[in-house]
């Protein structure tokens, strides 16, 4: 894994050992930051299952304003925090949580939200109720989804589908406000 563009561009990112987390693959990463590039600079994003980090590091390496990690398990919060060390980035925060504790109790808002949860596990849907229950997207903000294409492919009240793209098995849906 590496960062594709920006002012950290072909930084190296440490990585999961052993096959038990599903990082999102340069490719797809790229294929994603292409379709939301004009959201990202200025931005500030949150990444609700952070798992290395990738997401974030590469929104913030390409002008987002600033970026926040969770994930509940301390082996992600940890690759975060190694990756954070070497790339510097001072507007990043790093927080152990899982996704509806953290939604339910921080009072921020933000211009993009990154939902990669496990795969089937039923994540998607109470993850996104929470997003909009709770006030913690901008008026103009954007969700971008990576899913399994036989994982859960709702509409939501208050979201629109701006984009969806289909890469092997992984789906990648962009709502927006609206």
């Amino acid at each position: 894994m590496r960062i594709i563009a920006g002012s950290r561009k072909g930084h190296k990112l440490y990585d999961f050992a052993g096959q038990t987390i599903r990082p999102t693959t340069d490719r797809v990463k790229e294929s994603v930051f292409n379709l939301i590039q004009e959201f990202i600079p200025g931005s500030n994003t949150l990444d609700l299952f952070g798992g290395s980090g990738a997401l974030t590091f590469e929104a913030l390496s390409r002008g987002a304003k600033s970026g926040v990690c969770v994930d509940v398990s301390s082996d992600s919060i940890s690759l975060i925090k190694k990756n954070a060390a070497e790339l510097k980035f001072d507007s990043l925060t790093v927080i152990q949580s899982d996704a509806l504790n953290f939604l339910k109790n921080t009072k921020n808002r933000f211009s993009v939200i990154f939902l990669d949860p496990p795969y089937n596990k039923g994540y998607i849907a109470p993850v996104i109720d929470a997003i909009l229950r709770f006030g913690r997207l901008d008026l103009d903000g954007i969700i971008v989804l990576e899913s399994d294409f036989s994982d859960e492919h709702s509409e939501f009240d208050g979201l629109t589908i701006l984009k969806q793209r289909k890469y092997g098995r992984t789906y990648i849906t962009v709502y927006q406000r609206g």
